[in-house]
């Protein structure tokens, strides 16, 4: 049966299919329930008989606290380091050996509930979950199933509507909870000998698992959530959160269904380590359900793997049902109590305790917080503020140059954006890595505010300045001659050479169509190799042809 897909608003996939005659029910949670045509155009339900389907997306977040030693052992956690010289005792679970909470875990799982808008539990639990793998020496994981160290909060993020920036739609996902527990070890398989090598450097670091609500419906939506959390970490210092490094894992729980209709059976695709595989994998799920509901399948409860390479879910094994990890109460570790100002006893040593409004009230300014200042305090566009914190430097980088340049910041971040970032991306190297210091580009938009060079003569010193070299702009301006004109005896005779050569253009020009005369400035750019100021040439240009 033929299927069309397309995205509507915010990037959200819709589905139809030809199913006969079937009348529309509202989707809920206010999703539209509209379907497209094969030319990507919107159909109305109740006039083709085509019933939309509705994707649900939930996403669970594991999160490396950022901390010198393991959640329950003093272990170093370091990236890299040789195989198993970062394994205790307790972490290769020798028999006598008990769990130590490491204090630095448990802030800054409390520091993120605060900042996800969570009730902190002032008495959290931990469990083991039983699972047998050989990466896992004890058996089971210490977690945090019945009580978590915090619950019920909500994460705000943005997304844009048909991939404009200058359209955005804010949408709020529920937190379930957020749970402290144990990291495994890492298995690295030997194809070549059929052996599978157990590395325990990983083991027992410190993970907070963030359970976001099936409140998604798209991979785009559940990238940016992602996005929005990591930047959120990162800010707060709980988390480097680096995907690359393994430091944010996502699980992705997808499922399909009719609008009114229970919610079907979800699969979940587990370890993505990268935003935009993360979109993916969640697109191409939801159109495997439904593709295969449509041809009389049945979604199967299992647990899926993505592969980046073939750009598709492959299944990697049933999906244990709750039973199976047999959880029970950790005996080796008493009830987490946290306090707060009201409950914090007069004569406890406060070295000894998480004080959980000691913590509020050191909170820094959040993704958020900081996107509203900057577009108060420099009036740039909301969506320039975006693009500033999503990658990683770059407001400092644009603040630096916007305090040491007389140009105003309007005009400094179209440099910042279209030239700087784009000649990074081109050159995948990160704002730390850039050639150009925020120095050398404030010097270069400050000749432009003094007009002794153009922009366009800006842009080429700028190409210069990427090479490295160690010259500084006025050294590039002079070696090149880029100067502008001062002799305007000089630019009025060019302005008449350029005049005289193009008649059609003059005759347009007078006779009302003033767009013309942007051919014109061009032509003088060209003549001057950018040393001409535009607006003084456009001056000298309408003197001489109003003559």
């Amino acid at each position: 049966m033929a299927a069309a897909a397309s995205r509507g608003c915010g990037g959200v996939w819709r589905f139809a299919w030809q199913r006969g005659a079937r009348g529309p029910v509202p989707a809920p949670r206010g999703q539209r329930a509209v379907a497209f045509n094969a030319r990507g155009g919107v159909v109305q339900p109740e006039k083709c008989g085509l019933a939309p389907w509705v994707p649900v997306v939930g996403l669970e977040i594991h999160a490396q606290i950022s901390s010198n030693s393991k959640l329950f052992s003093g272990s170093q956690v370091q990236f890299v380091a040789p195989p198993n010289s970062l394994v205790s005792f307790f972490d290769a679970s020798l028999p006598g050996t008990l769990p130590v909470l490491n204090r630095r875990c448990v802030e800054a799982a409390v520091m993120t509930g605060l900042a996800l808008n969570c009730s902190v539990n002032k008495k959290s639990l931990f469990d083991r979950k039983h699972y047998f793998y050989a990466d896992l020496p004890a058996g089971y994981q210490i977690t945090q199933q019945r009580v978590p160290i915090a619950v019920n909060g909500s994460l705000s993020y943005s997304v844009c509507i048909d991939n404009k920036m200058s359209q955005m739609v804010t949408k709020t996902v529920r937190i379930k909870q957020i749970q402290l527990e144990q990291d495994s070890g890492k298995s690295l398989h030997d194809d070549t000998r059929s052996q599978t090598l157990i590395d325990l450097n990983r083991a027992g670091v410190g993970l907070m698992e963030v359970v976001m609500e099936p409140d998604m419906c798209c991979g785009e939506e559940a990238a940016a959530a992602v996005r929005e959390l990591q930047l959120i970490l990162q800010t707060l210092g709980s988390s480097q959160a680096v995907m690359a490094e393994g430091q944010l894992r996502v699980d992705a729980n997808v499922s399909v269904h009719h609008p009114g209709e229970p919610y079907g059976v979800r699969t979940e695709v587990k370890n993505i380590n990268s935003l935009r595989f993360l979109a993916k994998a969640v697109d191409y799920e939801i159109q495997r359900q439904i593709e295969e509901l449509e041809n009389g399948g049945t979604i199967l409860n299992e647990t899926r793997a993505f592969d980046s390479k073939l750009g598709c879910t492959v299944p990697m094994r049933d999906k244990e049902a709750k039973q199976d990890y047999r959880f029970m109460p950790e005996p080796n570790l008493p009830p987490l109590i946290l306090y707060d100002t009201k409950s914090l006893p007069a004569n406890m040593n406060h070295q000894q305790v998480v004080n959980i409004d000691w913590i509020h009230e050191r909170l820094p300014d959040l993704p958020s917080v900081k996107r509203a200042k900057l577009v108060e305090q420099y009036g740039i566009l909301p969506e320039h503020s975006f693009t500033l914190l999503n990658e990683d430097g770059l407001t400092e980088f644009f603040e630096n140059v916007v305090t040491q340049t007389q140009m105003k910041p309007k005009k400094v971040i179209g440099w910042i954006l279209k030239d700087l970032l784009s000649y990074l991306k081109q050159h995948s190297l990160t704002v730390k890595e850039s050639p150009v210091s925020s120095f050398l580009l404030a010097d270069l938009l400050n000749l432009i505010e003094k007009k002794e060079i153009s922009s366009t003569a800006a842009k080429q010193v700028l190409s210069e300045l990427w090479k490295g070299e160690g010259k500084t702009p006025l050294d590039i301006v002079k070696e090149k001659k880029l100067e502008l004109i001062q002799d305007q005896k000089e630019l009025e005779e060019i302005c008449q050479a350029v005049i005289d050569g193009q008649e059609n253009e003059v005759m347009a020009i007078k006779a009302g169509n003033r767009k013309v005369l942007n051919k014109l400035i061009g032509l003088v750019q060209r003549e001057t190799q950018g040393r001409a100021n535009p607006v003084l040439v456009k001056q000298l240009l309408e003197k001489k042809l109003s003559e």
